[in-house]
């Protein structure tokens, strides 16, 4: 049976309340694990490919598509294109509901799209039931 290493939850997120929510929830379900929160989208690209990471143990990212920098589909496509990085499971989870938008991003290779609700109640709720999935979730090791 091969080691299993824990799954490092990379967090692509520019709203600081949205972040800290998002975490909290995650928490809330009993997932544990290791979060990197970064707050654009550059830095988290430097971050998923700088030579450590890639070379380092499975990872899911969460994704916003609306950042200040750059557009969170634009990260998707170049994880996806990516020999190593392209088996991380992504999570795009923002406020976008346009059904073009959503099937893009299935289309380069999303997991899973949660339209995060403007009310804070089903946001909450949208997050707990995100954890829950991230608590069972068998994520591949990279190349």
């Amino acid at each position: 049976m091969p080691h299993q290493h824990p799954v490092t939850i990379i967090m692509i997120e520019d709203d600081e309340g949205h972040a800290r929510l998002i975490e909290k929830n995650i928490r809330r379900a009993g997932v544990c694990n290791e979060i990197r929160t970064f707050a654009s989208g550059t830095s988290a690209i430097e971050h998923l490919f700088s030579d450590v990471v890639r070379n380092a143990g499975p990872f899911l990212v969460l994704l916003d598509l609306n950042l200040p920098d750059m557009n969170g589909v634009d990260i998707l496509a170049k994880l996806k294109n990516d020999e190593k990085l392209k088996r991380a499971p992504v999570v795009v989870l923002t406020t976008t509901d346009d059904q073009r938008e959503v099937q893009r991003c299935y289309d380069l290779g999303a997991n899973v799209y949660i339209t995060k609700p403007v009310e804070y109640e089903s946001f909450s709720q949208a997050i707990r039931q995100l954890g829950l999935f991230l608590s069972v979730i068998q994520v591949p090791e990279t190349l």
